[in-house]
């Protein structure tokens, strides 16, 4: 509608700016608001929980960083007056001049001291190998992984035991710390995955003879604790091999913690594959394609897209379940820290507590990592089921 004159229009020629949303639905506030303190009982709750933390963390912060001592060469810098040492009485704080003494011990055992460089370079290997295989945009993967689970393995071997090229022979009853713990937990995930993926298969197979023997054998290895599947494998096994047989112990652990890993991988794989639509089977049969072109092409990058987490969980599993190692006579990390517990150079009432709470936090920094990389994996493959 206009004027007499059309001067004047009732048209609105721009549009007006859009208005801030209001306060208590944005920033720090609405979050506290909607999260925190959204009624009297999340009110309580949260207050509650904020007194237990800032008390807990402050006597924890005392503990570990305070009244902690850093810097020491044996018992007398962490015991007090009382038990014949420097500190006063009363006095309570971590012991990490403890670790920091006992720091090489604690990663390779007893290891000849002059030829410790050898198992520091067998790490510096695993590292710059398998770094590259888990970033998904670094190329060549398929050498990458053959560098990674093949070469490296047997070059760490030589470099590790010795007797060739000059290197000076070191038994294995040597080897400890985290040297075992990242040995075992390493072949057992290299070889549980392919091993479990191959009885998954054969106890969906149609032939009896290895759908009977995949089950036996995963419902054996289930079925016991870990810890009697390595006495089997480091005191029954030499008892079924020809006389003068001898196979060392470290590799019967070894054996032994594939074994386990691998039945149960076995089961979180058949899960996968039960979760396949028939459709996938039947599409890739009217493709022509065989048994095996059917499984690695279509099937089983499905299935173990879907139980990823199930995958990473055993591994996690076994990588704590080392320290079960000990029960035959071997030491890992968690087995090394507890026998320097013996060193009356180092016996104090804080030293246990000190050397406990560092490898609990090493076996936590290992299996986080673990886990964040399993979450990024499933976040980077979640492409057909997005909510």
């Amino acid at each position: 509608m206009t004027s007499k004159n059309n001067d004047i229009a009732f048209v609105r020629s721009h549009m007006l700016a859009a208005e801030k949303p209001p306060r208590q639905e944005i920033g720090l506030a609405a979050w506290l608001s909607r999260n925190l303190f959204s009624g009297l009982f999340d009110t309580i709750l949260t207050l509650v929980s904020l007194t237990l933390i800032v008390w807990t963390g402050a006597h924890l912060v005392n503990w570990l960083l305070v009244n902690a001592v850093w810097f020491g060469t044996d018992r007398t810098f962490c015991a007090t007056v009382e038990q014949g040492g420097i500190q006063p009485n009363g006095w309570s704080g971590a012991c990490w001049a403890f670790v920091g003494e006992k720091f090489s011990y604690f990663m390779v055992g007893a290891y000849p001291v002059h030829e410790r460089w050898r198992p520091y370079l067998v790490f510096a290997l695993f590292a710059a190998t398998l770094a590259p295989l888990l970033m998904p945009r670094v190329p060549h993967k398929a050498a990458n992984a053959l560098l990674a689970f093949v070469i490296m393995p047997v070059i760490s071997f030589f470099l590790l035991h010795g007797g060739v090229f000059g290197l000076m022979p070191v038994e294995t009853s040597l080897w400890g710390g985290l040297l075992v713990t990242l040995i075992i937990s390493y072949v057992g995930i290299v070889v549980s995955l392919p091993v479990g993926i191959l009885l998954a298969l054969g106890r969906r197979s149609q032939m009896a003879v290895i759908r009977t023997l995949c089950i036996a054998f995963i419902e054996l290895i289930r079925g016991v604790p870990l810890i009697t599947v390595l006495f089997l494998a480091s005191y029954m096994l030499p008892l079924f091999l020809p006389p003068g047989t001898n196979i060392d112990k470290f590799l019967r652990a070894v054996i032994g913690v594939s074994m386990f890993a691998s039945a149960y991988m076995a089961e979180v794989i058949r899960g996968g594959l039960q979760a396949i639509p028939k459709g996938q089977f039947e599409g890739a049969d009217s493709l022509g394609l065989s048994y095996w072109q059917k499984m690695a092409l279509i099937v089983m990058p499905q299935a173990i897209k879907l139980v990823i987490p199930g995958i990473v969980n055993t591994f996690i599993g076994m990588f704590k379940d080392t320290s079960l190692v000990s029960i035959i006579s071997m030491y890992d990390l968690l087995g090394i820290v507890r026998a320097s517990f013996a060193d009356a150079n180092w016996v104090s009432s804080v030293t246990p507590l000190t050397g406990l709470v560092f490898a609990g936090f090493v076996f936590w920094l290992f299996c986080f990592s673990m886990s964040r990389y399993s979450g990024f994996i499933e976040r980077r493959l979640d492409t057909g089921h997005k909510r």
